[in-house]
């Protein structure tokens, strides 16, 4: 994601340098999309049940789509076809429980997609298939739990949004040494930490609200970890975008490039968590993430 004032949840190329009225032309779009990307995403929490499936499944399946355009292989139109049938279907079979089947019908989507790519970018086509396939599993195992799955989702908002804020701000404020600057230009080892610990400590304050105190430091721990593997994710799609030489995943968002621009951070983060949570045993992903007995 590109960090490009203002900051909003994910970014890293550098600021665009404009003044006066042209500033000002830039910025407002900008602002008008995050401040729309972050109501739906709040929105769809506080609503749950369908308004939450349509709005992530769409998501899903407009990340996949960018990746199938992104990667220019042959029959674009036909493996954003096959990425987005695969993730409508399997979006059904995750909110039914059928994790299972979800996987087999993404499995067979990723193929589609790569038989239609050809030999050179079958496996680039069949990757951008799984990559939105994880993004949509991941996000419905955390919500899946009545009990702690609006919980989990508002975590990673304030974890993963915080550090974008922060790591931002830190970066510009500190500056110091590239992170990563072959590959990210703009990020700074002290935004990056910035963020990371912010971020973290936002996750805390959102996700412990009303739980048991003991929850606070394991909380803390996972997202540090999820805080620092949505940086790494950042860094994996800024990647991909150069290794096609792209600056944007697409021009879907208005000032902010395309969906994988803004959710490279949140969907490296949520499969984490969704990992997480499961690998504890608990009743539920999330509740992994949030009993600790």
């Amino acid at each position: 994601m590109r960090n490009d004032p203002p900051p909003a949840p994910g970014g890293n190329s550098p600021p665009p340098r404009f003044s006066g009225r042209q500033n000002w032309a830039d910025l407002l779009p900008r602002i008008f999309s995050a401040l729309a990307l972050m109501a739906a995403a709040l929105f769809s929490v506080w609503q749950g049940g369908l308004i939450f499936n349509l709005i992530w499944a769409g998501a899903a399946v407009a990340v996949g789509a960018e990746w199938q355009i992104l990667i220019k292989a042959p029959r674009p139109r036909l493996r954003v076809l096959a990425s987005a049938g695969a993730l409508i279907a399997s979006a059904y079979a995750v909110n039914s429980g059928f994790y299972g089947a979800a996987l087999a019908i993404l499995t067979c989507g990723g193929l589609a997609a790569a038989f239609a790519a050809g030999p050179e970018r079958k496996l680039w086509a069949f990757g951008g298939t799984a990559y939105a396939g994880l993004f949509l599993m991941s996000v419905g195992a955390l919500h899946g739990s009545s009990e702690y799955g609006a919980r989990a989702i508002l975590w990673l908002f304030a974890a993963v949004w915080g550090t974008d804020v922060f790591a931002y701000f830190g970066g510009r404020l500190i500056g110091g040494p590239k992170l990563w600057p072959a590959i990210s230009p703009s990020k700074t080892w002290s935004g990056t930490l910035t963020g990371v610990l912010i971020g973290a400590a936002l996750g805390v304050a959102a996700g412990s609200l009303g739980l048991d105190a003991r929850t606070r430091l394991p909380l803390l721990a996972l997202g540090l970890a999820a805080a620092a593997i949505s940086q790494a994710g950042d860094i994996f799609e800024s990647w991909v975008k150069r290794r096609f030489g792209a600056k944007d995943s697409s021009a879907l968002i208005p000032g902010h490039g395309g969906f994988m621009d803004r959710l490279d951070g949140f969907i490296a983060a949520a499969a984490f968590a969704a990992l997480a949570g499961l690998a504890r045993g608990k009743a539920s992903a999330a509740a992994g993430l949030f009993v600790w007995d």
